[in-house]
């Protein structure tokens, strides 16, 4: 397996990506890292670490082209190989192409990532390593090219693209090896109410539960490792009493810090963005996947979980021919809007998973994968 994987700046794709190659190694599989940054300051010693995009663009081509030929060369020597690299740069001089689709061509990749994670940490990480002055919309704009012309390439190339969360890190570790070393597991989109459950802490314990049983068993493309909507919603409220910054908590793999403030009006410039990429993102996650698998839970008033965005997944699935599993907890009968639409309704997670088992769904799933 090849993969080629990109991602924007800001991402710390390398640490992430060797935290995976030290993961998939305790279970018995090889990963070999190319991380192509790296690789240019080391084919050019004379370059001050983080001024390479300083260079002319003619000696910056002519560096990668060097050192994408060296990955060609080396590509096959282990079972599974991972490019790390950037598919756009969006600098202090506009926009411009990280790579060469005739060199991309003859790497041949098995598959296509683009690594995604929540813009007001990328947002920090870009500041904390570059001298750069990016608004939250910048980060936002450059996510959305990268995993534009990342789609582009893979659909060009006819191979399989994939938007990764880098979200929960020790979740995703194993999602990402998974999704190298053990491209034949079955893909699912889980399912789930969201912001209309953030003061319900049983109902939100419910769906974590749901989340990790899944995760367990599956390769899991999570809605809710990146979730900008909660950041939104703080910034508006911190508008309204006033507050011109809001404190947002930084993941704990982060050194220095763990917060950081945010300016309310940057967040508030990015609204309609947040929702177009969310809508955009989550429908892209289910078609990517083989089956949804949906939780409805009962709310503390007894009345069904189901948010019209959960509703619109399912349909979305249904529509595309996805397998489409739901767990129906309230005691009052689903509609038909569900029945109709659902290849099968269960009324618990467990009875769910044990039919996954029988139907012959956790196969693939290696001994050395605990």
């Amino acid at each position: 397996m090849i993969a080629l994987v990109t991602g924007q700046v800001g991402l710390d794709k390398k640490p992430f990506l060797e935290a995976v190659e030290r993961y998939a190694g305790e279970r018995g599989d090889t990963i070999r890292n190319f991380h192509v940054g790296s690789m240019m300051y080391k084919e050019a010693p004379d370059v001050t670490h983080g001024r390479i995009l300083g260079l002319p663009w003619s000696r910056l081509a002519s560096l990668r082209r060097a050192v994408f030929k060296d990955i060609i060369r080396h590509a096959g020597e282990a079972p599974n190989t991972v490019v790390n690299t950037h598919a756009t740069f969006r600098w202090r001089h506009g926009l411009f192409s990280a790579i060469d689709f005739d060199q991309i061509r003859e790497l041949d990749p098995d598959v296509f990532v683009c690594i995604v994670d929540n813009i007001e940490v990328v947002h920090h990480r870009l500041h904390t390593e570059h001298e750069i002055d990016a608004t939250l919309k910048d980060c936002m704009v450059w996510r959305e090219e990268e995993i534009l012309v990342t789609e582009l390439l893979a659909t060009a190339l006819g191979k399989p693209f994939f938007i990764f969360s880098r979200g929960r890190l020790q979740d995703n570790l194993r999602t990402m090896h998974r999704l190298v070393c053990r491209p034949e597991m079955r893909k699912v989109y889980p399912s789930f109410p969201m912001s209309h459950v953030v003061d319900m802490p049983d109902v939100l314990a419910e769906i974590d539960g749901f989340r990790a049983q899944l995760a367990e068993h599956f390769v899991t493309f999570d809605p809710g490792d990146v979730d900008e909507k909660l950041l939104l919603d703080r910034a508006i409220a911190h508008a309204r009493e006033g507050h011109d910054f809001v404190e947002i908590d930084l993941p704990a793999d982060l050194a220095g810090p763990t917060k950081q403030r945010v300016p309310v009006r940057q967040v508030l410039d990015i609204a309609g963005d947040i929702d177009g990429q969310i809508y955009m993102r989550d429908f892209k996650l289910i078609d990517q996947a083989d089956m949804i698998v949906s939780l409805v839970p009962e709310l503390p008033n007894g009345t069904p979980g189901l948010s019209s965005g959960v509703e619109r997944e399912l349909q979305h699935a249904w529509e595309h021919t996805k397998e489409v599993y739901v767990v129906w907890k309230p005691k009052k009968a689903p509609s038909p809007f569900i029945t109709e639409t659902a290849t099968r309704i269960f009324k618990s997670v467990e009875e769910a998973l044990e039919h996954f088992e029988q139907q012959g769904m956790f196969k693939s799933r290696s001994l050395f994968d605990a």
